[in-house]
């Protein structure tokens, strides 16, 4: 009686194993392309579209003068507040954007459409999200009943660069990061003075 050969429990050969880095940026990449098809849908690009333009400025500055006619002098504290802290959080989101120089996801991978303009040419970090959460972080230390409506509208400025093919969820959550330590930062300054 033949011997038959030993059976195998396994390929010959170990399949190629994939870097974490580059596993991490396919699912990065990945959940921008499924995150961006819902910017196909009108009512969702016009809502993200207008949430990301109120977050170019519009939406903090005018926040800031509300505080200021509400709230007389404490107000102004308030205001001046965030301002200084935004002058430091675009500082800080310029600079990190010329060091790293990540490509917009939408110019990197033709199946992501970018719904509006950018703002500038390369993607890390999310500036839109870096002062959001740092203005929000800040003003809710401030004004805690503003976080009814400074909650979502943060949350929804971060949802909207993804959707809007403008960044990548990594960009997001690493402006989110950074706009946090900047407010607890500006917060834990502002308490020394």
């Amino acid at each position: 009686m033949p011997l038959s050969p030993p059976e195998r429990t396994h390929a010959p050969f170990p399949a190629p194993r994939r870097r974490p880095t580059a596993l991490l940026r396919a699912r990065d990449r990945g959940w921008c392309v499924r995150a961006n098809r819902w910017g196909a849908r009108g009512v969702v690009r016009r809502y993200f579209a207008t949430i990301s333009r109120l977050g170019d400025g519009v939406f903090w500055y005018t926040l800031m003068a509300v505080l200021v006619v509400a709230d007389g002098l404490a107000g102004l504290a308030a205001s001046l507040h965030l301002a200084l802290t935004g002058v430091v959080a675009l500082t800080l989101y310029r600079r990190l954007k010329r060091w790293t120089r990540r490509p917009r996801p939408f110019t990197a991978d033709g199946r992501i459409q970018a719904w509006v303009a950018p703002l500038d040419e390369f993607s890390f970090p999310s500036g839109h999200t870096l002062h959001a959460v740092t203005f929000s972080g800040v003003a809710l230390a401030y004004y805690p009943w503003l976080a009814t409506v400074l909650v979502p509208f943060t949350a929804s400025v971060a949802v909207s660069r993804v959707v809007l093919g403008l960044h990548y969820p990594s960009d997001v959550l690493a402006a989110t990061a950074i706009g946090s330590l900047l407010a607890g930062a500006s917060l834990w300054l502002g308490s020394l003075l």
